[in-house]
């Protein structure tokens, strides 16, 4: 029975001791908690930089993967994006001078991005304008002569279309050369004015609606297309009328003798450039109208404001220079007499300057 107890007695013992005998690791943690109470540093306005730097520091090796990683796509973007760039240049490269697309789509890239068709004398010459004249033919052939491009005939066709496109596009670019030489300028209020003047006459449809369906079906031009062609005529006329000074000399010498009394009709005989008037006194063999499409807007205009055995002055047709005489009117007709003195062609001043810088062209035809 002592054994027993006795047995029982160290049992409760034991563990009672063994719960007051603290373990290793209690120990441990309750060191650690001495030592960081121990040499905790009191924060005053002196350490307070100290601390900031201490807590912005172990802050900074969570923030610099972050960063990291936000480069890194950076710079993937740019790289992706630099090879789109670089994949759409080649795609219209490859479009523009190989395979000489007349697409929609290409042409619209070449009115954005100026890529050169070719370069006449130091002017470079623009693909967008090549193709701004090449596409209205091709529009006028299928649309209103269905034309066939695919055909062996066809082909040739097209390719005498991207001449003239060509051709007409380096000319462009050397009288815009002579223009600024010589200072003349064509003005948008000037291309209005000769719209009104056409317009007036019905030649270019009774309403803006009647003109831009005309444009489109035609040419596939919007009346901003109209007048940039319209602008670009009136500056070559306007190069030639500024050069040509033989004939404006030969203009004004007729138009002296006329007001000192001279004959209209012999006069036209010995000086006129309209094979058609000049062997009858310079009269017209019909009759003239508002609708007259045979002669030029500007001989119409100017005809109708004359009194019968008036003459008018010096009118400027654009091609040629225009003395008048209205012999009779009766209502909405008149008949009319003119002296014409044709305007050198354009190229007797383009050539030379061709000639002394001639053009290179970047594609084959």
């Amino acid at each position: 029975m002592k054994k027993k107890n006795l047995k029982k007695f160290s049992s409760k013992k034991l563990k009672k001791a063994i719960k007051k005998i603290p373990t290793r690791k209690s120990e441990d943690a309750a060191d650690k908690l001495k030592d960081a109470l121990t040499n905790v540093s009191k924060i005053t306005e002196d350490t307070l930089p100290e601390h900031r730097e201490e807590v912005l520091g172990s802050a900074r090796k969570y923030i610099y993967p972050l960063k990291h990683s936000r480069h890194h796509f950076v710079r993937l973007s740019l790289g992706i994006l630099v090879v789109a760039v670089v994949a759409f240049f080649v795609y219209v490269t490859l479009e523009l001078y190989v395979f000489q697309s007349t697409s929609g789509f290409v042409y619209s890239i070449s009115e954005v991005i100026p890529f050169p068709v070719a370069k006449a004398g130091p002017s470079w010459v623009s693909y967008y304008s090549y193709l701004f004249e090449l596409r209205r033919n091709i529009h006028y052939y299928v649309t209103q002569q269905q034309a066939n491009f695919s055909s062996t005939g066809g082909k040739a066709q097209l390719d005498s279309l991207k001449k003239e496109a060509m051709n007409q596009v380096i000319l462009d670019a050397y009288v815009k050369q002579l223009a600024t030489k010589n200072k003349v300028s064509v003005t948008s209020n000037e291309v209005n004015n000769e719209i009104n003047l056409v317009r007036q006459e019905n030649r270019l449809g009774n309403s803006n609606e009647v003109l831009a369906n005309v444009l489109k079906d035609y040419w596939g031009w919007t009346m901003n297309d109209f007048k940039q062609e319209l602008q670009q005529e009136l500056l070559q006329q306007a190069v030639v009328a500024k050069l040509d000074t033989s004939t404006n000399k030969k203009a004004e010498s007729v138009y002296n003798q006329l007001k000192s009394g001279a004959d209209f009709g012999t006069l036209a005989q010995q000086y006129s450039d309209d094979t058609s008037t000049k062997n009858n006194g310079g009269q017209y063999s019909f009759a003239i109208t508002p609708g007259t499409q045979s002669v030029a807007p500007q001989i119409t205009a100017a005809v109708f404001a004359l009194k019968p055995g008036q003459i008018s002055k010096i009118i400027n047709t654009g091609y040629a220079l225009v003395i008048l005489k209205s012999i009779s009117k009766s209502g909405n007709s008149v008949q009319a007499a003119d002296i014409q003195f044709n305007f050198q062609p354009i190229t007797t001043y383009s050539d030379p300057l061709e000639k002394a810088n001639p053009y290179r062209e970047y594609i084959s035809i």
